[in-house]
């Protein structure tokens, strides 16, 4: 099969993530797979010598950081010019915490100006980010602020798709960081995000906080006092929604869920399910910014690092799904982002099966 026309194939921003990880191996071995090559053109943002080691990235045009995208064709930005033992496999460094920051502020500077259709993000490691003295909680955060954004991040799988109403937060945290109308407003933006792949109306299901969703009060009361009236609120605002529903009975059948999609309200009680099931087909997806954004759903593994063991499937299936929700492209160079991503949400999950019944 031949490989469509670069002006053909949506422009897809890809960060290399933490040097001494397995994402610039991961990376090349993706961008080197023949669907990958067919559905997008790559804009690689990482270290000059970490390419140079790598197959199929050595070979992309390399163009000088903070100069201008060419309107068409593959490239390589090098960000940084890391020494030998600042990427290291399997030993992180402060050189490389800085640098792999540097790589996603490169590429959404990039999509801010309309150079890019959609951004991807190879993993990187919060703690040694925050060790370079910047406190980072994760992409998802970092996009919300550059793009002046709400967003939600949604762990898009075959079997289930699950949201969540608050990402990279203490468990402790979290009930007082439920509230009644952000959670109303998620609710609304995972409807209008899915509405336009289903045809419909996606029903969302609701979990609780709580074990058994409080047990009407007796186990905690945030599912009384925020969850429910929360769950009413977006109803009369033409949500299709309900709950609240006690996760481990809500996930015990993920082949027969009630609902399109699920809104959990923190970080493990979505993510344990999504990676259990479905580990190297979930992607995250960030809903509500004007150009679409995906990640594997692993982290940097360290012990995987430069040994040729890491799968690249995850990354495989986030770039496929980063060119999915950019097509089709249509998109003259240079376009400003505002304008080039209208209706772009509509694609958002392809495959997304209907709910039974």
């Amino acid at each position: 099969m031949s490989t469509p026309p670069a002006a053909s194939r949506p422009r897809v921003g890809i960060s290399l993530g933490d040097p001494s990880g397995i994402g610039p191996e991961v990376v090349d071995r993706a961008l080197a797979t023949p669907a990958v090559r067919r559905a997008l053109v790559p804009v690689v943002f990482g270290d000059g010598p970490s390419f140079e080691r790598l197959a199929f990235l050595r070979k992309l045009p390399p163009v000088e950081p903070g100069a201008a995208l060419p309107s068409e064709g593959p490239a390589r930005v090098a960000v940084t010019a890391l020494a030998a033992k600042d990427r290291a496999p399997g030993k992180p460094s402060r050189a490389g915490g800085k640098g792999q920051l540097a790589y996603v502020r490169a590429a959404v500077a990039a999509a801010l100006r309309g150079e890019l259709d959609a951004l991807c993000t190879a993993p990187v490691s919060k703690e040694q980010i925050t060790r370079t003295g910047v406190r980072f909680m994760g992409h998802t955060e970092l996009l919300a602020e550059a793009f002046g954004r709400e967003v939600l991040m949604l762990m898009d799988g075959p079997r289930v798709k699950v949201a969540l109403a608050t990402n990279h937060l203490a468990l402790r945290d979290v009930p007082r960081a439920l509230q009644k109308v952000r959670l109303a407003a998620q609710l609304q933006l995972l409807s209008a995000s899915l509405q336009p792949v289903l045809g419909r109306r996606p029903r969302i299901a609701v979990c609780g906080v709580n074990p058994h969703a409080g047990e009407g009060g007796l186990l905690g009361d945030e599912e009384v006092r925020t969850i429910a009236p929360a769950i009413a609120l977006a109803r009369r605002r033409g949500v299709d929604c309900t709950g609240p529903w006690p996760a481990d009975g809500l996930f015990a059948r993920p082949d027969h869920m009630p609902a399109d999609v699920v809104l959990a309200m923190y970080h493990d009680q979505a993510l344990v399910v999504a990676k259990a099931l479905d580990f190297d087909q979930t992607v995250n997806v960030t809903l509500g910014l004007p150009v679409p954004r995906t990640s594997p759903d692993h982290g940097v593994a360290y012990d995987l690092a430069g040994k040729g063991r890491a799968s690249a499937e995850p990354m495989v299936a986030a770039l496929l799904k980063a060119a999915q929700l950019a097509a089709p492209r249509g998109r003259a160079p240079g376009r400003a982002a505002s304008t080039a991503r209208a209706g772009r949400r509509a694609s958002l999950t392809g495959r997304l099966r209907p709910a039974p019944g």
